[in-house]
């Protein structure tokens, strides 16, 4: 006798359900669309074998009940060690260490009995905030987390919600050591708001990474994607601009913004920032621009004229001022500023996030940017935002026009094939990341550069930002509570919206197995 509870139960699932799914380097032991019909039960037969065999060896052995020396030959060759290890993939996830926040998993599909790989989906619970973070169902779920599990429960694959409790870091991490793969859908900054530390929990991630688990999106991708030089890191690709410049201390940003300055308008973008704040758009007042670059430089006393992407308001300053606010914020030396922010955009140095971009002003800006949407390598959909009447930021909340598009619209054929066909398999590489898959859910924004008059077949658009952090299913915005809707859950998204949110889910499931299927070991 074997000696565990479950061996039967493990035999039976095992012989009928996993030896069709044993597979020994791309060789299939049963229901092969290849094998003649009178070949599937002798491959059933050694499917079973192999699998009520192995089953014997891993639970016998892990219990100490059992130690057996076995060889034998079979037609077809085993990776005994892949095995293994879909074995464990069939046993669930023990998360009994760690304290279940949610008070229920609505909408989450069964998990399958014998998964070809196991995921996490991983989550934060702010308990200072009204509702646990501006992004909670009424269960304490994300409230897009359930497109994405079902996507990846559909693709074969199993998907546990687990939220992080900064007190049990370390029985977490030991936790995440069962799975292939984790998704982390922890909203920037929520970490740190339920007390918990960013760094901590990033480096908890790298040390799993090294473990041959996949984390989606890695924190050195959310860093080096979200990061403002990545677009000075693009500037050679089709969607890139070459005059993008970085600065990362006051020397160096006073001499180029003075030169480019004096040459054409400007965007000076800080890393930090989000929702447009600390983003300029700039001009002279008196438009003297130089013919070529480098012609002249801007002095102190010029007048700028900016406005700020997050609100669209407009301030009056000269470049001596402005560097000073970018520099040390609001002094004697800044003179009066209207915006929410504080300036200090390089403060902490390159190591603390200190920096600014600096690249052309494209003026086609006020006719919107576009939005591509995509999972993994795939245009899943396009969104064109146009700012309100006067405005130049598209951000939302300043009255901007949504419009969306399918991933085939012809109109936007030029962009679409220079992004995916020319561009793609380059822009990890470009960012330091040749390592890391393409994120699962991310979002590109497009400006476009070239002038009026321009045949569309020719446009040029160009990268203004990168998206991979925690970006949200807009058609799960249903299921977020907030003053009115303290109560909403995954039932409040309408039918079509939530086969529309599947259609993303499932999407993401099929680049995650593909994914794992090339790296996981």
């Amino acid at each position: 006798p074997i000696g565990h509870e479950r061996s039967l139960h493990t035999f039976a699932m095992l012989s009928t359900r996993l030896a069709s799914r044993v597979v020994a380097r791309g060789s299939r032991l049963f229901s092969s669309s290849a094998a003649s019909a009178s070949a599937i039960p002798h491959r059933a037969l050694i499917g079973g074998a192999v699998a009520v065999g192995a089953a014997g060896l891993y639970y016998g052995n892990k219990t100490g009940c059992l130690s057996l020396d076995i060889t034998f030959k079979l037609p077809v060759e085993i990776d005994t060690a892949q095995l293994v290890r879909q074995l464990r993939r069939c046993e669930p996830a023990d998360l009994s260490s760690l304290t279940k926040v949610a008070k229920d998993d609505l909408g989450l599909l069964p998990q399958p009995e014998a998964p070809t790989y196991r995921t996490a989906l991983v989550e934060i619970y702010v308990r200072s905030a009204p509702y646990g973070g501006s992004d909670k169902s009424s269960n304490g779920h994300r409230y897009d987390s359930i497109p994405f599990a079902n996507g990846m429960i559909n693709a074969g694959m199993s998907c546990n919600l687990v939220h992080y409790v900064h007190e049990e870091h370390d029985k977490f991490v030991e936790a995440m050591k069962q799975f292939d793969a984790i998704i982390v859908r922890c909203n920037p900054g929520q970490i740190k708001a339920d007390g918990g530390s960013q760094a901590k929990f990033d480096d908890a991630m790298r040390g799993l990474q090294k473990l041959g688990i996949q984390v989606w999106p890695s924190p050195d991708v959310m860093e080096f994607m979200g990061a403002k030089d990545a677009l000075t890191k693009i500037a050679h690709l089709n969607i890139g601009l070459e005059d993008t410049l970085s600065y990362y201390d006051e020397e160096e940003f006073a001499k180029g913004f003075k030169k480019t300055m004096a040459f054409q308008p400007r965007v000076i973008k800080q890393n930090r920032g989000s929702s447009g704040e600390g983003i300029w758009i700039i001009k002279l007042k008196e438009g003297n621009y130089c013919s070529n670059f480098g012609d002249r430089i801007c002095e102190g006393d010029e007048v700028l004229s900016l406005m700020e992407a997050n609100d669209n308001h407009a301030e009056e300053h000269t470049v001596a001022e402005f560097i000073e606010f970018c520099v040390n914020g609001r002094t004697d030396k800044s003179g009066e500023w209207t915006s929410k922010g504080v300036g200090k955009y390089l403060e902490g140095g390159k190591e603390a996030g200190g920096m600014l971009v600096d690249q052309r002003f494209c003026p086609r800006i006020v006719e919107g940017e576009l939005r591509y949407n995509c999972v993994g390598p795939e245009l899943v959909g396009i969104i064109h935002k146009k700012p309100k009447e006067g405005g130049i930021s598209a951000v939302g909340g300043t009255g901007s026009i949504y419009t969306f598009y399918g991933p085939d619209e012809p109109k936007f054929k030029n962009l679409t094939d220079n992004f995916l066909k020319k561009d793609i398999n380059h822009v990890m590489p470009s960012l330091g990341l040749s390592d890391e898959p393409i994120p699962l859910w991310w979002t590109t924004d497009f400006i476009l550069a070239s002038p009026e008059g321009t045949p569309a077949e020719e446009e040029k658009w160009i990268v203004g930002e990168f998206n991979c952090s925690c970006v949200g299913i807009s058609k799960c915005l249903a299921a977020y509570c907030k003053d009115d809707t303290p109560n909403a859950c995954w039932n409040d998204i309408s039918a079509d919206d939530k086969a529309s949110a599947m259609i993303y889910g499932n999407k993401m499931g099929e680049v995650a197995l593909d994914i794992l299927k090339k790296y996981a070991k």
